[in-house]
């Protein structure tokens, strides 16, 4: 280490009376004097520019959690405890937005028992599949979005988007989750008491497609929780509060969060801090 000299007496007595004060001996304050910041500081400025690039990519969305799994994966060693705090001494954290009010449904009626009484585990793909319809804001009016999504993974295998909530929303949604996962045994399709989901056409595609319905409680969103979870989750970390200006930019945005980023890249707490399509690609 290079140090500078002192000539000018008075200096020298100011640093010796200095260290007098704090109790420290001159060859420390020395070493501090031309070192101010330690090697643990150099290290979380490091980690700091790691945990920024993480927090990025994710879109602002990812908390200490996920940004720790994100830091594991590319090999550095330190503990989730430690990524907090960096984060919270550089007030970077998730953004977090709100949950639209449900609207109605129609009449809701019975058809179908609850098969999957919040049994949301699974062991395979295609055992159970869960449904549901929310709604999202555009300055063009009212853009609703139905999922399907598979328990196993809690990928999303099927989803449309409509201006308007008709019975084709649900069943196009249900069509492409059949086109891509061409289950070969019969499937428990889980839903609310939802009027799109009592619908002779809904019964009748069940039917023709080897899905066996299942229903919710009246009322009671914690029989549906996975898709309420997904929901949540989309409006938290992509609309967050946001009116789009039109339908088309809406369905872009919420078609790249589905494919691009849930499916394929969001760690989900569930399945370990990994995302849906590595689980799923990792298991036997």
């Amino acid at each position: 280490m290079k140090y500078r000299f002192i000539n000018d007496h008075r200096e020298i007595w100011s640093i010796v009376t200095m260290c007098r004060v704090l109790k420290v001996a001159r060859a420390g304050f020395y070493v501090w004097l031309h070192n101010p910041v330690s090697a643990g500081e150099k290290d979380n400025q490091r980690l700091l520019e790691l945990i920024r690039d993480s927090y990025t990519l994710s879109g602002g969305v990812y908390g200490y959690r996920r940004v720790h799994g994100d830091l594991r994966e590319i090999g550095e060693v330190c503990s989730r405890n430690r990524v907090a705090k960096i984060m919270r001494k550089n007030r970077i954290q998730a953004i977090h937005g709100y949950k639209v009010p449900r609207g109605t449904r129609g009449r809701p009626s019975l058809i179908a028992p609850n098969r999957v009484r919040r049994e949301f585990t699974v062991v395979k793909p295609n055992q159970v599949w869960v449904t549901d319809i929310t709604y999202i804001r555009t300055w063009q009016g009212w853009l609703y979005l139905a999922v399907v999504i598979d328990l196993f993974a809690r990928n999303v295998v099927g989803w449309s988007m409509k201006p308007t909530l008709s019975r084709e929303l649900a069943l196009d949604a249900l069509l492409m989750a059949v086109w891509r996962r061409k289950p070969e045994e019969n499937v428990i399709v889980h839903s609310d008491q939802g009027s799109q989901y009592g619908s002779d056409d809904w019964q009748r595609f069940c039917r023709a497609n080897n899905l066996v319905p299942s229903m919710s409680r009246r009322g009671n969103c914690w029989d549906n929780a996975v898709a309420e979870s997904f929901f949540s989750s989309l409006k938290k970390e992509r609309i967050r509060k946001r009116i789009y200006k039109t339908r088309d930019m809406a369905r872009a945005d919420i078609f790249d969060y589905i494919e691009v980023f849930y499916n394929r890249n969001r760690r989900h707490s569930h399945l370990g801090g990994v995302s849906p399509e590595a689980f799923e690609k990792a298991s036997p």
